[in-house]
């Protein structure tokens, strides 16, 4: 038996089970002992019978009941009789307020052990209308949640799922149980940018409910089917014993709104356009924008995708459905587990028979799908093990799309969808040339870029000295360093001359510019001071007969250093041209910028240049070089020429151990613009030189 507290004054209703039916009712609990005495008095009995405890305790439970006071007290002791008797019994009596009011009240009743172990009844009463009101509220509801073709759900404050019906379920695609705990967003995406889960989170925050509002959705149990669904929701957060949160009711309004879903679909269908307009192209490298394409596309439009280029037809060839169509894929990914993995990214050049799909395909010039059955694995597949691996990959449709850009074939885009999804359609055709012909201009793009960017480093290495001039006067060390692809080739050169009478040239320039034009006119630049240098003219008027031979070639702007050095005197006689000064590393270890030779650069015309003579001490090591080296992003020139100075300082020994190491510090990453350093050790002749 069970027992209760000592004291009279009960507070809160005893052994009321959260979610029971006498949580959604006021409960007056009361305590009757042997004789039928009240004993016990809480403050839900002081509501329903108006008694205050004070005035009840200790007095016949009679108080409670209608009639006289024969009668009353018949009933009390029955009561208390029928809880002895039965261990727990419930009915309806009739109950008398304090006030002389009658009313039909609801008690259950039962036996429990008082202080010092004498029995006790306790009594839990409740009116009878507000029992039966909230009987027939809850079986209407359970019958509307086990019945109603409508969906039902209850969601708390964070939008997380607390109850729901079966046909909401069906509506997700999704088991009840799945649903409980997890957000409105883990079960249903939608295309309106987030403004439905912000309605709910409004009625839920506010307490304005909704009625009837459309909005489009795609349940992530059915992820090959869009909905149109017509949803109100309300507060609950008034109700009296429930949770904070969200009621709703969901109409599945599908069919009846199929131009909403289309128009779902629709945006869907521009929005992934939009993506790939924005991301793919962003760079002028081939293979990062074929894997832009794969990585667009999946996984609003596939499972799978790869990207082929053509390997033997340039624009000269024709496609001949007669012969094989070799390819390079170039771009790949999958969210299929393996062995998709492997199928997509086991292969790098790949033959494809005469009469495949891809040849269906290169016929027409437009995007073509198929199922991925024996006939096709026949048509498309020639290697078993690749045919297995498809077999087996999951993949149960293709599309493929040409990449034609200027009237040519570039390559071709692969897209895979599981038997998840539904087939490729018409629509998705459309969709898939729109990418392929969006995804081949930038690869043309990039593949033209790559062309004049291999011309034009091509041009510029043969237009540098492959070997320079060679003297006993004067040891060269020298690096040419191409920028980064993200950037076209610069007009950077530099050359060794040799002279009569023990002397030696050098001579470092950069054209403004980048590509072919820049390359096309350092090698003018380089040629033409050449054969000036042949006539032996002083260096402040070689670098003015050099400057009008620019105005003349329609070179705008370029810089040059030039420097002739003398080995039987020692000195060196400079003149420049808005070239960085160059560097002199003594015996000593002290670093000289020689900066009184900046000059005005080649191509603008109308400003004298001059020349500085310097003493070159046995041994003395000079640097020359372009603004690649000592300037880069975040890096002024000012700041880089002092690194340089400092990196020349430091280092010692032979010349290209130092060029590697002065390279290493001051590039530790692939430079954005050409680079060229030029080491030069002096000797002197006769005495005191080497």
């Amino acid at each position: 038996m069970p027992s209760v507290p000592q004291g009279g004054d009960a507070s809160g209703p005893f052994w009321s089970e959260p979610g029971t039916l006498l949580e959604r009712v006021a409960v007056a609990v009361f305590g009757l002992d042997g004789d039928g005495v009240v004993c016990y008095w809480g403050p839900g009995a002081r509501d329903l019978f108006g008694h205050e405890a004070a005035a009840v305790l200790s007095r016949p439970g009679a108080v409670l009941f209608d009639g006289d006071d024969a009668a009353a007290a018949g009933a009390c002791a029955a009561l208390v009789e029928r809880a002895r008797a039965e261990g727990y019994w419930r009915g309806r009596l009739s109950a008398r307020h304090r006030d002389g009011t009658v009313f039909a009240c609801g008690f259950r009743v039962f036996p429990v052990s008082g202080a010092q172990g004498r029995p006790v009844v306790m009594g839990l009463a409740s009116r009878s209308d507000e029992l039966d009101r909230v009987k027939g509220n809850l079986a209407f509801l359970d019958a509307l949640f086990e019945t109603c073709p409508i969906g039902l759900v209850m969601l708390d404050e964070d939008l997380r799922y607390v109850h729901l019906n079966q046909a909401l379920a069906d509506m997700d695609g999704l088991p009840v149980e799945d649903h409980i705990g997890r957000r409105l967003d883990e079960v249903m995406t939608t295309s309106d940018g987030g403004e439905f889960q912000r309605t709910v989170r409004g009625v839920a925050e506010g307490g304005v409910p909704v009625v009837g509002t459309l909005v489009g959705v795609r349940p992530r149990g059915h992820p090959d089917r869009d909905q149109v669904r017509s949803v109100s929701f309300f507060p609950l957060s008034g109700a009296v014993g429930t949770r904070p949160g969200v009621g709703g009711l969901v109409v599945d309004v599908t069919d009846r709104e199929r131009a909403i879903l289309e128009a779902t679909t629709a945006r869907g269908r521009l929005a992934l356009l939009d993506r790939a307009s924005a991301r793919i192209g962003t760079t002028l490298d081939v293979g990062r924008t074929a894997q832009e394409l794969v990585d667009v596309a999946m996984p609003d439009f596939c499972d799978g995708a790869v990207v082929e280029v053509v390997e033997w037809m340039d624009e000269s060839e024709r496609f001949d459905p007669s012969l094989p169509l070799l390819t390079r894929r170039i771009a790949s990914g999958t969210l299929l587990p393996p062995p998709a993995t492997e199928l997509v990214s086991g292969v790098e050049r790949v033959r494809y028979p005469p009469g495949s799909v891809i040849h269906d395909m290169l016929r027409t010039g437009r995007p073509v799908s198929a199922t991925v059955d024996a006939e096709f694995l026949a048509r498309t597949v020639l290697v078993e093990s690749r045919s297995r691996l498809l077999a087996e990959s999951g993949v149960a449709c293709v599309l493929v799309a040409p990449l034609i850009a200027r009237g040519t074939v570039q390559g071709i885009a692969v897209f895979g969808r599981s038997a998840d999804r539904p087939a490729f359609t018409e629509d998705d055709l459309g969709l898939a040339g729109e990418l392929a012909s969006r995804a081949a201009i930038c690869l043309d793009n990039a593949r033209l870029y790559s062309r004049v960017q291999d011309i034009s480093l091509t041009l510029q290495r043969a237009l540098l000295p492959s070997v320079l001039a060679a003297s006993p006067y004067v040891e060269v060390a020298h690096r040419y360093v191409p920028g980064s692809r993200i950037t076209e080739v610069g007009g950077d050169w530099y050359d060794v001359i040799g002279l009569p009478r023990d002397r030696v040239v050098l001579v470092v320039g950069d054209v403004m510019g980048h590509g072919v034009p820049a390359a096309a006119a350092m090698g003018r630049l380089r040629i033409t001071t050449k054969a000036l240098a042949r006539h032996d003219s002083e260096p402040e008027e070689l670098l003015a007969e050099l400057d009008a031979c620019a105005q003349e070639a329609g070179i705008e702007l370029a810089t040059c250093l030039y420097l002739v050095y003398d080995a039987t005197t020692g000195r060196a006689r400079i003149a420049g041209a808005g070239h960085p000064p160059p560097l002199v590393l003594r015996p000593d270890g002290a670093v000289q910028t020689v900066d009184e030779v900046l000059g005005v650069p080649l191509g603008v015309g109308g400003h004298p240049f001059r020349a500085v003579e310097v003493d070159l001490p046995e041994g003395s090591t000079l640097a020359l070089y372009t603004d690649g080296l000592v300037e880069a992003r975040g890096r002024d020139i000012d700041a880089g020429i002092e690194a340089l100075r400092v990196e020349l300082g430091r280092v010692g020994g032979p010349l290209e151990a130092m060029a590697d190491r002065i390279l290493a510090r001051l590039q530790p990453e692939p430079p954005t613009d050409d680079t060229v350093l030029v080491l030069a050790r002096v000797h002197r002749t006769g005495p005191g030189g080497g």
